[in-house]
């Protein structure tokens, strides 16, 4: 068995002091749970084109720039590995694809059932600050 990695790149977008979360939908993977919005990387995508892509399609906003990955983490029994990425946006992030948005302070986090690579990003910025 080939163990293919896909890449995965989650929006982290600021207000402010708070953070947008999106509850993923019922039928999909981690269904139910909230994320730091965004999507697997088609063939040939950067970081930057990818996450332009994905929060057009789910959340019908403009990307304005792309920082630098804060965080990567392999998502537990998946191909999958999350890259978390510091991004600004134009416009408000309209609920398209995902159950619910939240603006969420660091704090406020702790409320939320994360989903677990989410969680562990979560937990490697820290709620001391």
């Amino acid at each position: 068995m080939t163990n293919i990695q896909q890449r995965v790149v989650a929006a982290v977008i600021r207000d402010g002091d708070r953070f947008l979360l999106c509850q993923r939908p019922a039928h999909k993977r981690h269904g139910g749970l909230w994320e730091f919005p965004g999507g697997k990387c088609e063939a040939g995508e950067s970081d930057e084109q990818a996450i332009t892509r994905e929060l057009a399609e789910e959340l019908g906003v403009e990307v304005l720039a792309v920082g630098d990955v804060l965080f990567s983490a392999s998502d537990p029994d998946s191909p999958f590995v999350i890259a978390f990425l510091p991004v600004d946006i134009s416009g408000k992030p309209l609920c398209i694809e995902h159950a619910a948005l939240a603006w969420v302070s660091r704090h406020g986090m702790t409320a939320y059932e994360l989903a677990p690579s989410d969680a562990r990003f979560v937990n490697f910025l820290g709620l001391d600050e």
